[in-house]
């Protein structure tokens, strides 16, 4: 069993780069954001690189990596380009994500099953550069059962479905999404993977996951980024963190 008082998160700051990106130039920066989660306490920081660059480019993830003290983890497509990139930087992590270009942001977890020789084959190399790899998946069995036959080390639990029922209130469905995260969860761990859980995670969602003692670590990123808008970076991150530590304690 993990150690149920340690509970990461992780800081995404992908959408400081989309607010960049809208207008042009240099502002505001993502690098800065990276390091105010840094002060702030985050205990690593998720940039997802993209085919189509919409948000975090080749010069973030040089820049981040040159002077980052926390841990990078890259999410990206499971594309050769990808794959080139990663073996160039070696971050910390790399989180292998589904990408559709006309999606607005990740819908859903990776189909392991359909493609597990060639996943396998292409995690193989990373790894052997130093870089844990995890992957994104739904909380479905056979999902992790795949994951642990690629060698994946670590599993992220798309929370995007629960969120969403969450919000629309639409309880049955809320109490049944989290009850598989929760089985999922327990799973993964029993068959010696590191659990991670991500999508959609706000101040009013993320106590029940940060509960599940077999989650090791969180990554958020929207609703932070959001959220500093209003109040700032820090404070935002200082707020979530607060209740991830509260709900852990809980248990």
């Amino acid at each position: 069993m993990p150690d149920s008082t340690k509970l990461r998160l992780g800081v995404n700051i992908d959408h400081v780069a989309t607010v960049r990106n809208a207008r042009g130039g240099y502002t505001p920066d993502p690098l800065r954001a990276a390091k105010l989660a840094e002060d702030a306490g985050a205990d690593g920081i998720t940039a997802h690189l993209r085919e189509d660059r919409r948000h975090i480019s080749n010069s973030d993830i040089a820049r981040l990596m040159e002077t980052l003290s926390l841990p990078l983890n890259l999410e990206m497509a499971a594309t050769a380009e990808m794959q080139r990139i990663a073996l160039d930087h070696k971050p910390h992590a790399v989180c292998l994500v589904p990408e559709r270009r006309e999606e607005r942001t990740t819908e859903g977890g990776l189909e392991l099953t359909h493609e597990e020789d060639r996943l396998a084959r292409f995690i193989a190399p990373l790894q052997h550069a130093g870089c844990r790899v995890s992957v994104f998946v739904a909380a479905d069995e056979h999902q992790i059962e795949a994951a642990k036959r690629i060698g994946a080390q670590v599993v992220e639990l798309h929370t995007g479905a629960y969120c969403d029922a969450h919000t629309a209130h639409e309880f049955s469905q809320r109490d049944q999404e989290l009850k598989a995260i929760r089985a999922i969860a327990s799973y993964a761990s029993e068959l010696g993977l590191e659990v991670h859980a991500g999508h959609g995670l706000s101040y009013e969602t993320i106590d029940q996951i940060a509960i599940i003692p077999e989650i090791q670590e969180m990554n958020i990123g929207h609703f932070l980024i959001g959220e500093a808008i209003f109040c700032g970076l820090k404070t935002a991150i200082h707020q979530m963190r607060e209740i991830m530590d509260k709900a852990r304690k809980v248990r």
